[in-house]
């Protein structure tokens, strides 16, 4: 039985997370400290991992699919206030991640799956739109990988090693967040890890 739409993700939950990052003593070089922000990053890509898998198995249509992804990153990706400026840097690089992570998904509800190129190719025309300064096209491809990963394709993560770091690694970051959550949509903590 699949969970009413609004199980999702909540505005709450989202809170939640910031409450906490808040309250702890972050430090991103701290390994307690990263796990907490990919934590955090995973558990808005698991939850669309989920949208996208109703929308497939037809537990939702494509309406409700596409409105329920659009409440996600409208709550994920609004301004954050904190008065910690080093925490809002952190926030905001995940916020940055999950970019592709929303317009991959809802590219791929509205239109399916991108068929132009393999998930690598996309990512390595996106750096080189980057390094154009051509942004708007580097995040159309990246998303479109974003597409590939939801159909089932393989991220290869050591694409990105030879890639200066920028906005297209960010991006890149979020959807191996996103492919973790594909395959297994269910881990939110890494407690039994």
């Amino acid at each position: 039985m699949s969970a009413p739409p609004e199980e999702f993700y909540s505005e709450e939950r989202w809170q939640n997370w910031l409450d906490r990052i808040k309250d702890e003593d972050i430090d991103p070089e701290n390994e307690d400290s990263a796990r907490l922000l990919l934590n955090l990053q995973d558990d808005v890509a698991i939850a669309v991992a989920k949208i996208v898998t109703a929308y497939d198995d037809d537990e939702i249509d494509e309406e409700t699919a596409l409105s329920e992804l659009t409440d996600i990153r409208e709550t994920v990706l609004a301004e954050v206030e904190f008065e910690d400026e080093e925490k809002a840097m952190l926030i905001d690089g995940v916020q940055t991640s999950l970019l592709c992570v929303f317009y991959g998904s809802e590219e791929y509800v509205a239109h399916g799956p991108a068929e132009d190129a393999e998930v690598q190719e996309y990512i390595l025309e996106a750096q080189k739109a980057e390094a154009a300064e051509d942004l708007d096209s580097a995040l159309g491809l990246v998303s479109a990988a974003g597409t590939r990963i939801i159909s089932g394709d393989e991220l290869d993560m050591s694409v990105t090693e030879e890639m200066d770091y920028g906005l297209v690694t960010e991006w890149v970051n979020g959807l191996d967040s996103l492919q973790s959550a594909m395959s297994d949509p269910e881990v939110v903590e890494e407690d039994d890890g």
